[in-house]
């Protein structure tokens, strides 16, 4: 329905922002990070949306970057994972981190936010990880860039090509990216890196 807000924030208290947008101002549910990252009231700020609606009510889901809302989505596909979990989970970590521990099968950094068991962070890393692998295959390591050749298939490199895969990027715009990090970086700064340059 929405695909952002942009407006001056005029409340901001723990899971919600409330954005006026030319005289309207909009309720907004939204994780730490990113109430964090819009600024205090007053501020004006742009949120990339999420639209739920349900019999009994609308409600209106915000994020200040577009990795942020894309994992939120992916969260809440999983079964048994609600928005309110999806927020906890963001709230406790990056997009960033929680594609790397969807790739490397991390669950007990998962469960570490509010309201998520052992079950739920399992499931969320067996579904997610399942979905990802369908869209990757050997081809995604022969991606080359015009700059420094062929993609590396490290162990490093590989995590972070599944992690902006879980983040929505396609697998020849990550492949090309990471081609040009340096090889000694960890998964989470080859995932920092890419990000950086990503449009």
């Amino acid at each position: 329905m929405f695909y952002s807000l942009t407006g001056r924030i005029v409340a901001a208290e723990t899971g919600f922002l409330a954005i006026s947008c030319s005289g309207v101002a909009f309720r907004v549910q939204t994780s730490l990070n990113t109430l964090k990252s819009c600024g205090a009231v007053g501020a004006e700020t742009t949120v990339f949306t999420y639209t739920s609606v349900r019999e009994d009510a609308i409600e209106l889901f915000g994020f200040n970057t577009k990795e942020e809302l894309e994992c939120f989505k992916q969260l809440i596909s999983v079964n048994g994972v609600g928005p309110k979990a999806a927020l906890s989970v963001l709230s406790e970590m990056t997009p960033a981190r929680l594609a790397l521990c969807i790739a490397s099968g991390d669950a007990a950094s998962i469960k570490k936010a509010q309201g998520v068991g052992p079950k739920i962070a399992q499931r969320i890393v067996l579904e997610l990880k399942d979905k990802m692998m369908k869209n990757v295959d050997a081809s995604s390591f022969a991606a080359t860039s015009e700059d420094t050749g062929v993609l590396s298939a490290s162990s490093s490199t590989q995590e972070a090509l599944e992690a902006l895969l879980v983040l929505g990027y396609s697998r020849q715009e990550a492949s090309k990216v990471l081609a040009k990090a340096e090889e000694s970086l960890s998964a989470e700064d080859k995932i920092k890196f890419a990000l950086k340059h990503l449009i």
